[in-house]
């Protein structure tokens, strides 16, 4: 991927660097096809781009040139998303912005001189301008320590306590955990309240609390100054209704309410959530009440 072509028709935007580059080649860019490519999982958050999608629709719906740019997502998933019900919505709404969506494309090699994906099947994704998300991999020092992690750099770890598999007295968190949930940053918010529990327990001779179940959710901005927001958890997937609440911000819905939201969650994240307070009526367990359908579904 980072040989020729690289920050010229091939860019990433996990970087400063790549994420400048790629703006002042969008500033340019008036035609063509632009690629976005997931090479394979885990990635850092699985919704990110897609939102990039959503986001370079609305940029180049702006500069009056959609007509004149095919905008391509490429996934090694059999869907936009791993959620059946998350998919079906996601799907909907990249096929009615006339993103084309290739499933099932496991990337071997980026020709950015040529302007092709090559998949390990033989088929291949012709580009003029490609946006590659890589295979993410945890911390290098995980890596230091024999036997902790595995091949990626993430550490096995038990998915309720956040007990890592390798050693008692190690308990995981946030992106270094290798659990069956997303590695946004609302996991790692939802998982601190047991994992401080279970340090605590553990130091103190007693048993640990299989407390976290997976909670995740994440605003996923949709272009034109609105939102979709989802929550899920190991055992139910993202249900419509509201959320914390019957009162509160539309699940698996765009909106411009939960474009606000997540504009506002900002703020909260800096003056709330990082100095350690508590938001009022928000718990670490995904919340039941305001959902449409509450039956869980392990898929």
């Amino acid at each position: 991927m980072i040989g020729p072509g690289w920050m010229e028709r091939v860019f990433t935007f996990y970087s400063p660097e790549g994420a400048a580059a790629l703006a002042a080649s969008l500033a340019s860019f008036d035609r063509g096809r632009v690629v976005v490519n997931v090479v394979d999982m885990p990635i850092k958050c699985p919704v990110a781009p897609l939102e990039f999608c959503f986001l370079a629709d609305w940029y180049f719906t702006e500069r009056g040139i959609r007509d004149q740019v095919d905008l391509v997502y490429v996934t090694p998933l059999d869907g936009a998303f791993t959620k059946p019900i998350a998919d079906k919505q996601l799907g909907g709404m990249l096929s009615d912005r006339n993103i084309e969506v290739i499933t099932e494309f496991n990337t071997g090699e980026v020709d950015g001189v040529g302007g092709r994906l090559i998949g390990y099947d033989g088929r291949e994704v012709e580009f003029d301008l490609a946006v590659v998300v890589p295979l993410h991999s945890g911390a290098a020092y995980i890596g230091r320590s024999p036997g902790l992690g595995d091949e990626l750099g993430f550490v096995p770890t038990d998915e309720h306590t956040l007990q890592a598999k390798a050693a008692a007295n190690v308990f995981v968190i946030g992106d270094a955990a290798y659990v069956p949930a997303s590695k946004a940053g609302s996991v790692t918010h939802f998982e601190g309240e047991t994992l401080t529990g279970n340090v605590a327990r553990f130091l103190a001779g007693e048993p640990l609390e299989p407390g976290y179940d997976g909670h995740t959710n994440c605003f996923i901005e949709t272009g034109f100054h609105k939102a979709l927001l989802i929550d899920f958890n190991y055992e139910t997937e993202p249900l419509t209704g509201h959320y914390p609440g019957p009162v509160g911000l539309p699940l698996l819905k765009e909106s411009r309410l939960n474009h606000l939201g997540k504009l506002l969650f900002e703020s909260v994240y800096w003056h709330s959530l990082l100095p350690g307070r508590d938001l009022p009526g928000l718990g670490s367990a995904m919340p039941n009440s305001g959902k449409a359908n509450q039956n869980p579904t392990k898929d």
